[in-house]
């Protein structure tokens, strides 16, 4: 049994979103594992992340991977915004 969960991440502009997708998409394929994958896709300003585990375990830690990683995007984002300022 497959195990599925999506996140849809929306930002004030389409840069910012593109600038996300730019930061997570290296990862894509990199950290997955046996139990674990996830794709990544971008609809104007918004970041989707898709995410398959074979078990629920393995669900929640992709999910709490992948959120995270869009965190740090996001404070990364925002520290460069704060700097050009």
């Amino acid at each position: 049994m497959r195990h599925e969960s999506s996140f849809s991440l929306e930002y004030d502009t389409a840069s910012a979103a593109a600038t996300v997708e730019r930061s997570l998409e290296p990862e894509i394929g990199d950290i997955e594992g046996e139990r674990t994958a996830a794709a990544l896709s971008r609809d104007g300003k918004t970041v989707r992340i898709d995410i398959e585990a074979s078990d629920l375990v393995a669900l929640r830690a992709g999910q709490n991977t992948w959120l995270s990683l869009a965190g740090v995007a996001e404070r990364s984002l925002a520290a460069g915004r704060s700097l050009s300022e």
